[in-house]
């Protein structure tokens, strides 16, 4: 029997229902594009459509030609849809155009054509950080052309052209050479505790330094890769500075000079993780490190607080017992976080694989980035000022390649105004990538680079 409390009770729980697909109705109705974006790359292309409420779509792929059509529902065709068609570039290298157009009441189908066969993966992102929510296309090309096969191939390429000395191994007679330096026969004098004037001994150029220490029996005549790590990109911005200044981007400015002064030296090759400005997964990045079987691993990155006072570069290598301070910490869980403002689609992740990169990271490994990191921290603390005077630890978890010695570089404080105009100007990024390739020189000094499988 019901009493009048029950009735009432269920009367309220019916009034609330209505009030709540009423509530329902109107999000979608009233429902807002923020913004939409495409983000072209060799590796994928992204389109993401920024909205202040969940979408909800249906997709398919047709295969001939290729081409992803998405039904958006509960929405009309409205101009910020519509700017999604502008946002494709000719030298997209996926994307070839995006149609967009109202279906169906209340269905707005958006039509992606592709320029090859893809594998594409759409899913949603909650907001977080500067975004709301994301309705994201990540679109894979089903031939990857392996970026090991690559830098080889141009290794070929300049061994088939004539060379400018008889020398068949530049990097082993360098290596030869650097051996055969007169040491001191005794030590100097115990009385003698003045440290020579810094000017004492001329800086070594990078290529009077690769490969020094190992002997002409250690002589080799393969590639040695260097992987470089551009941190953040695409969605995700990294730290911006007091005038607009994206991380993003000076770093990606700061590893392509990098770059080009490790391509100078003969035997070696620098890998990017990016090369543009897109958006990479920390465990990918990983992943393509290994890939090329990279001797090295340069995380580049500008570091950021809420205050603009800190100031200085810092090194970070991996550490298994936890970070050795409580910034090192915090500056970890800021750069771990990258994922989650990127975006990645969280079913896609092989999380065997993930656990299997993060349990196998070995003390040996660490061991050698610690002297990879002081061989680069003492070359930046010649270019500008150091935030700490030794490298620290962090469980960074780009850095958990277990079989490459790999290092994060904080370059600058991008929030202090100062560092931020330095980061921006072309003369400092000058100054920083050549310390950089000092440091590099520095740690194939003593740390000869090992024989591999690979012969080129």
């Amino acid at each position: 029997m019901n009493t009048p409390g029950a009735i009432s009770r269920r009367g309220a729980l019916q009034m609330g229902s209505v009030v709540l697909l009423l509530g329902v109705q109107q999000i979608a109705r009233g429902l807002t594009i923020m913004a939409v974006r495409v983000w072209p790359a060799k590796d994928y292309s992204r389109v993401t459509i920024e909205s202040d409420a969940g979408l909800k779509t249906k997709y398919y792929f047709i295969a001939e030609p290729p081409r992803l059509a998405v039904d958006i529902e509960g929405i009309d065709l409205i101009p910020a849809l519509r700017e999604l068609v502008a946002k494709v570039k000719p030298d997209d290298p996926n994307i070839a155009g995006i149609r967009v157009g109202q279906n169906a009441p209340g269905v707005v189908r958006l039509v992606i054509e592709l320029k090859q066969p893809m594998l594409p993966q759409v899913f949603s992102l909650q907001p977080v950080a500067a975004y709301q929510h994301r309705l994201v296309f990540d679109l894979y090309p089903t031939q990857v052309a392996d970026p090991l096969e690559a830098l080889i191939a141009e290794r070929l390429k300049d061994k088939s052209q004539p060379a400018a000395s008889p020398a068949t191994d530049p990097l082993g007679d360098l290596i030869a050479r650097q051996t055969e330096r007169p040491t001191p026969a005794s030590p100097p004098p115990a009385a003698s505790t003045e440290k020579p004037p810094a000017t004492a001994a001329a800086p070594k150029s990078p290529s009077e330094t690769v490969g020094a220490g190992a002997g002409s029996r250690n002589k080799t005549d393969r590639l040695i890769i260097v992987a470089l790590d551009p941190g953040h990109g695409g969605e995700d911005p990294g730290a911006i500075g007091p005038g607009g200044t994206r991380e993003k981007d000076v770093v990606l400015q700061i590893a392509l000079r990098l770059r080009d002064r490790i391509n100078a030296i003969p035997n070696m090759r620098a890998y990017l993780t990016r090369d543009a400005d897109f958006f990479v997964p920390l465990h990918i990045r990983v992943q393509k490190a290994r890939r090329v079987q990279a001797d090295l691993f340069i995380s580049i990155h500008a570091d950021a607080f809420f205050t603009p006072r800190p100031q200085g570069a810092s090194v970070f290598a991996l550490s298994e017992k936890g970070a050795t301070s409580s910034a090192a910490r915090w500056i970890a869980d800021k750069e771990n976080s990258a994922d989650l403002v990127g975006g990645i689609n969280v079913k896609a992740k092989d999380a065997q694989v993930q656990k299997a990169l993060l349990d196998m990271s070995t003390t040996a490994q660490i061991n050698d980035s610690l002297k990879l990191g002081g061989a680069m921290l003492g070359e930046i603390g010649s270019v500008g000022k150091l935030h700490k005077p030794r490298v620290e630890q962090a469980g960074f978890a780009v850095l958990k390649a277990p079989d490459i010695p790999s290092v994060l570089v904080e370059t600058a404080f991008i929030s202090n105004p100062d560092e931020e105009a330095k980061l921006r100007s072309e003369a400092y990024q000058v100054q920083l990538a050549d310390a950089l390739m000092r440091g590099i020189s520095s740690y194939f000094a003593k740390n000869p680079p090992l024989a591999r499988n690979r012969p080129l």
